[in-house]
């Protein structure tokens, strides 16, 4: 009976850690992107709303996913966010309603998920690239800064937006 006893033990012990054992992403790299998980009113600097954005995990914790709506509602995208461990960086995938599409990478720093995209040329021959910062505020609220850089040195706005959590 001790036996038996003991055989269905150390059985249960490993089918448990075979259970919580096979999430891939699960540790704290994993993690890095996390306060961004939520539902999401977002507005504009000036205070006018922007939209909403739910961002959620996943496929086993691996995937970032966001749904973003415009405030007016006829601007909508998805992206996906995921650490690559082969580069060891994180990774956007944006697809919007538009036709629209950019991949960013980085890292997080600090309180801060900052993901640029490659050099691109624009129809004038310029180069330029994306950069957006998400930013983890005290108060929970995450802002969304993203700047596109011509020639190196020439700072656009694309969007300024304030994350607040609706619940």
């Amino acid at each position: 009976m001790k036996t038996t006893l003991f055989f269905i033990i150390i059985l249960t012990s490993v089918s448990i850690n075979a259970q919580t054992s096979n999430c891939n992403c699960c540790s704290e790299k994993y993690a890095e992107f996390d306060f961004w998980l939520g539902s999401w009113t977002v507005t504009t600097p000036d205070g006018s709303p922007a939209g909403t954005n739910e961002i959620d995990k996943i496929q086993n914790n691996c995937i970032l996913r966001e749904n973003w709506s415009s405030a007016a509602g006829n601007f909508t995208g998805t992206s996906n966010n995921f650490y690559n461990t082969s580069t060891k960086q994180w990774e956007q995938l944006w697809i919007d309603n538009q036709g629209g599409s950019l991949h960013l990478k980085g890292n997080r720093k600090g309180n801060q998920m900052i993901l640029s995209s490659d050099e691109l040329k624009n129809a004038k021959g310029d180069t330029y690239f994306h950069r957006v910062t998400w930013t983890l505020n005290e108060d929970g609220s995450v802002r969304q800064y993203w700047e596109t850089i011509t020639n190196g040195k020439d700072i656009t706005v694309a969007f300024d937006g304030l994350y607040k959590k609706t619940q």
